[in-house]
């Protein structure tokens, strides 16, 4: 890699440790207004410490030439998401004084909005720790965004040049309307923001825990201020409001660019947000009525629950009303399937994403029909994009590797000493996003403090590769790759 291009990402990966240490500023002001001042020198420090490395980069990497080819967005992506997870833990470190492992797997699961926690005692806990657990959620969100619409299809990952975009083309002539969807989507997640912290405040929380609540839900993250999680608070209204962020999180913010472009019928034309919404209403009637069927729960009351956690699972959010791993085998396995489903294509949602199973179901009946018609000429399309070889073959890889790492990452952790249910759901709920497991131990109702530092390490990587899926961060182990 040539010394010019690197010092392009190293100036790119500054820009983004300065935006990090001016984040840190919002759980200082929040301690300043809850009276706290003798909380504030952790992330004063750790703040001062991103801004002077962030200052040092962007010095050092100041360049003329800033032109990145595709194969150098590889290592941007992949430098960019390990430093400022890095830095992004030290106020765990220097506030809860958590050691090296837990405040990177915190640190990890909030910028990779996983959800997946070490901490206990929440609601007790300094408002400036629980605040910067939600900024890191709410950041990676709208940081996943920008690499689903702009990055990965220019990188042909997994299948996301069927959503190849204007944000995706270098050409000059396209470039002003690439910056004008961009400000479109950040304009659309902010309003989100706002009004879904506005209607939680007014569905009953108090604001504090309405502004993390919308910054958890709204980026599919799912780390809570209470150890109960969203059960702490029994208004079914505050229910139905989270619900509706959590699916508002998993659409793809490209068409709600769209809308505020005029396009209001962008939304209900997609095939992918069709198909999310028929699989996620469907969940909620069918595990409805059995858990109406099977407990003496009030019908409207079951069907808050089984909507609310189903969601949480389906968008890979990763909130909890109740403890649902209590529900039974049937349920158990159903929410085990849904976590693999995810949201959709360009928006925080973690997961294989409906797309892939819709072009998955597609080929599987083009390959019927020619069973059938031998000679016939089938034509291929998803959502109006012909299903070319590239695409094909790229999902198919992606998919491949998907279910070979949580493969390999539930063995590794049984060799922790893990039973394999907790191996095999944490390693499918991290690189899913989901965040909780299965089982009393990484459950809804537990935590993944008690596990051993190297299955949380291993745990770690699983959120890495599942945000950046996967293939971005394997091409970086080709020696193929550093050659010039």
């Amino acid at each position: 890699m040539a010394w010019s291009t690197l010092r392009t990402i190293i100036f790119i990966n500054g820009i983004f440790l300065l935006t990090l240490a001016i984040s840190m500023l919002i759980p200082t002001l929040t301690l300043l207004l809850f009276s706290r001042p003798q909380e504030l020198n952790p992330f004063l420090w750790s703040s001062l410490l991103t801004m002077l490395f962030g200052m040092a980069m962007v010095i050092q990497g100041r360049s003329q030439d800033s032109h990145l080819r595709p194969r150098d967005m590889y290592m941007l992506t992949v430098s960019s998401w390990v430093l400022v997870c890095l830095f992004a833990s030290l106020p765990f470190m220097f506030s809860q004084h958590l050691g090296v492992t837990d405040a990177i797997f915190e640190s990890m699961s909030g910028i990779t909005a996983t959800g997946a926690t070490v901490l206990t005692g929440l609601d007790s806990m300094s408002p400036g720790i629980l605040i910067w657990r939600s900024v890191l959620h709410w950041l990676g969100g709208i940081g996943f965004i920008a690499m689903a619409v702009a990055i990965l299809p220019m990188l042909r990952i997994g299948g996301m040049r069927l959503f190849q975009t204007e944000s995706s083309d270098r050409s000059e002539k396209i470039m002003p309307r690439s910056h004008m969807v961009a400000k479109y989507m950040v304009g659309a997640y902010l309003t989100l923001s706002l009004l879904g912290c506005l209607a939680l405040w007014l569905a009953g929380m108090d604001l504090f825990d309405a502004i993390n609540h919308c910054m958890s839900a709204i980026s599919t993250g799912g780390f809570s201020t209470s150890d109960q999680s969203i059960g702490h608070w029994n208004q079914p209204a505050v229910h139905w409001v989270t619900i509706v962020l959590m699916i508002l999180g998993s659409l793809p913010f490209v068409l709600f660019a769209s809308l505020l472009r005029g396009n209001f019928r962008a939304m209900l034309n997609d095939q992918q947000v069709r198909g999310f919404l028929t699989i996620l209403l469907s969940t909620w009637v069918v595990l409805g009525t059995w858990y109406y069927l099977t407990t003496d729960m009030p019908f409207m009351d079951a069907i808050r629950h089984v909507a609310f956690n189903t969601t949480s699972i389906m968008t890979t959010t990763g909130l909890a009303l109740g403890d649902y791993s209590l529900w039974g085998g049937f349920a158990g396995m159903l929410f085990f399937y849904l976590g693999f489903i995810g949201g959709c294509s360009g928006s925080t949602a973690g997961g294989l994403k409906i797309f892939r199973f819709q072009v998955a179901y597609t080929l599987l009946k083009a390959n019927l029909m020619q069973l059938v018609h031998p000679r016939a000429v089938i034509k291929q399309q998803y959502n109006r994009h012909n299903l070319d070889e590239d695409i094909v073959r790229s999902i198919l890889t992606f998919s491949f590797f998907f279910t070979i790492t949580i493969a390999v990452l539930a063995l590794a952790l049984t060799l922790c000493g893990l039973d394999w249910i907790t191996a095999l759901t944490g390693a499918a709920s991290t690189l899913s996003g989901v965040g909780p497991g299965m089982g009393p131990i990484i459950g809804p109702a537990g935590n993944f403090a008690s596990l051993p530092d190297t299955a949380k390490w291993l745990l770690t990587l699983g959120m890495l590769l599942g945000r950046l899926e996967i293939l971005t961060v394997l091409v970086l182990m080709l020696p193929a790759f550093w050659r010039h």
